[in-house]
């Protein structure tokens, strides 16, 4: 009995110690959740800060977190080949340790395109604006979604942002045509890249002489690659676009054939003038716009244009030098009658710079990246490209190119300094300032007597290198000649109205009437109405023409116009089908489209 009751009592006790085990057990396994919770939501809040560093923009972690977990990347992109491409991201992110984009996969991924391994062939996009190029291809790395489970947690930027790379964001020629003017116009495709939108940069250089340009684009500061690696490991950007627009380029280095304007031109003067017009203004910079003048005496415009007249002069203080640039100045000034102004990259600010050009009439430098600040030039302002001894200039035209598009309305010519013994060339210089000693004693002598250097591919050739950073002194009585030259042409510039360049509609109502005349003979007449858009335009010129094309035959006969109705009879048989295509011609090369093909059967 006793026994018994003494077996119950540790019955009893084992009863309790095992409900105050468990009891306990609960409670620190509460207690380790609790805790392991509260971790997680600090780790979260941490990261939150961390995404709120990048910027105002609220962003809640956990939303955004869970959103990548369960829906992955989504991709959508437009243009057909890499190097039109340009694509939108939800969630894609960047492993600043393996220096990796990354795609995210889940069940509701989207890749569009899908290219499969052609993405590799050679990339999916380029992502600088200079085309093709094997140094600015862009691809990702592709994981499931479930491996973020094992990955550092990721950094949110919560900013809409366009991510590229700068080409060469040393040289200010660069800064303008592969970088700022893209950007401009690819911000403008998208309704969601406005002035809110941050640019990151991929290409891995610092800020550059010429940072404070790029930050006019955006009202936040851009991202450089390296400073990405400081936010964290894994960066994920909620909503970014990659790659820029190419169709505001009108230029090519020479990677694949030597340099020179792009075949397929896209852009004209007008929306380069818009672009900088909108960077004047956030320069805050005012000029009085060239209007329309309709009234006032011819004698008050001519004295007011000659009153506002000067000439700007670049001035280089390190390399490739005028070096009678004094003897030069005075001597336009007393020539031209015109006030001499030197503006220098060097010594001054880029908008006091542009203060002086964008109200120029002459703008005068030797050749150099500064000569793209001939964009903000007034309309029938003329450029004076100078170039050194053995340079041809027309070899190398970025800034003829600019100024001969297309609504920019600029005068340019080029001056050749063709006498040898008013050169000073640099030879123990280093090599990419044009020095040529470290090449082999026959190659320095070829250089040294060569008088023209040859067609040549980008961008290390030693004699172009060689002669292009010479130090000229210019001699003034041929470059006199040639201004004066130039200004008889700009007075009967400004006298003249630019040419229309609004393309004509499709002709209406085209028709055509046969008649059999004989066994052998036949006659085929054609009439149209005037495409609808004439009626409310004043063009100088308005011609028509006609393709005739017999059934069955690869060559057809083509006809310019000057009248709406025609009847042909040279070479057009009985019973026979003939197709007819009719289009509207303005001032000899707008052209317009063809109307819908006519069946005339004699």
């Amino acid at each position: 009995m006793r026994a018994s009751v003494s077996g119950c009592r540790m019955s009893i006790g084992a009863l309790l110690n095992g409900l105050l085990v468990s009891v306990v057990a609960a409670l620190l396994w509460k207690y380790s959740q609790l805790s392991e919770h509260a971790a997680l939501l600090e780790e979260e809040l941490h990261m939150t800060r961390q995404s709120q560093e990048f910027s105002q923009a609220h962003i809640d972690y956990h939303v955004a977190l869970q959103a990548l977990q369960e829906h992955g990347t989504h991709m959508v992109c437009t243009g057909k080949m890499h190097t039109d491409r340009i694509c939108r991201f939800d969630y894609l992110c960047y492993c600043s340790e393996a220096d990796e984009f990354i795609f995210f996969h889940s069940n509701s991924s989207v890749m569009l395109p899908n290219l499969g391994s052609r993405r590799f062939q050679p990339a999916l996009l380029d992502l600088s604006s200079v085309e093709d190029h094997n140094t600015q291809y862009f691809n990702f790395l592709e994981l499931p979604a479930a491996a973020l489970k094992f990955m550092p947690k990721p950094v949110f930027v919560p900013d809409v942002t366009l991510i590229f790379n700068r080409f060469n964001p040393d040289n200010l020629m660069h800064v303008f045509h592969d970088d700022l003017l893209p950007v401009f116009y690819t911000m403008k495709q998208y309704s969601d890249l406005d002035d809110e939108a941050r640019l990151v940069f991929m290409e891995g250089w610092g800020e550059g002489p010429h940072f404070d340009l790029y930050r006019l684009l955006s009202s936040k500061q851009p991202l450089l690659k390296e400073q990405l690696r400081n936010f964290g490991k894994l960066m994920c950007f909620t909503k970014s676009y990659i790659g820029l627009s190419k169709m505001t380029t009108w230029y090519q280095y020479g990677f694949v054939q030597p340099q020179g304007p792009k075949a397929n031109i896209l852009v004209s003067g007008n929306e380069i003038r818009q672009f900088a017009r909108s960077l004047m203004e956030k320069m805050n910079i005012t000029t009085v716009e060239e209007a329309e003048k309709d009234g006032g005496s011819a004698e008050n415009e001519k004295e007011k244009d000659k009153k506002d007249d000067y000439v700007v002069v670049f001035s280089r203080s390190t390399t490739r030098l005028i070096l009678n640039e004094a003897e030069l100045i005075m001597a336009l000034a007393q020539e031209l009658q015109m006030r001499v102004v030197t503006v220098s990259l060097e010594e001054q600010s880029f908008p006091s710079i542009v203060q002086v050009i964008s109200g120029a009439s002459i703008l005068v430098s030797m050749h150099g990246a500064q000569l793209i600040t001939s964009l903000f030039l007034p309309r029938g302002a003329t450029v004076v490209e100078l170039f050194p001894f053995a340079v041809n200039p027309e070899q190398y035209t970025p800034y003829k190119t600019l100024a001969s598009l297309p609504g920019m309305d600029l005068h340019y010519i080029s001056w050749r300094n063709m006498k040898e013994e008013n050169t000073i060339t640099h030879p123990d210089r280093p090599w990419e300032q044009g020095g040529i000693v470290h090449l082999e004693k026959e190659e320095q002598e070829r250089i040294l007597a060569s008088k023209d250097v040859p067609r040549h591919l980008c961008c290390r050739n030693p004699e172009w290198l060689f002669r292009i950073y010479q130090d000229t002194l210019v001699d003034i009585p041929s470059l006199l000649e040639v201004l004066l030259e130039a200004r008889k042409t700009k007075a009967n510039f400004k006298k003249s109205k630019p040419a229309s360049t609004v393309h004509p509609g499709r002709v209406r109502e085209p028709q055509c009437q046969t008649s059999v005349q004989t066994r052998n003979e036949a006659k085929l007449t054609v009439s149209w109405q005037i495409p609808w858009n004439l009626k409310y335009l004043k063009v100088r010129e308005v011609k028509y023409e006609v393709w005739i094309q017999e059934q069955g035959e690869n060559t057809y006969m083509p006809y310019i116009l000057p009248q709406q109705n025609y009847t042909f009879s040279e070479n057009i048989k009985p019973f026979t089908t003939y197709l007819v295509w009719v289009r509207c011609i303005f001032n000899k090369n707008l052209l317009g489209p063809f109307a819908d093909v006519l069946m005339c059967k004699t």
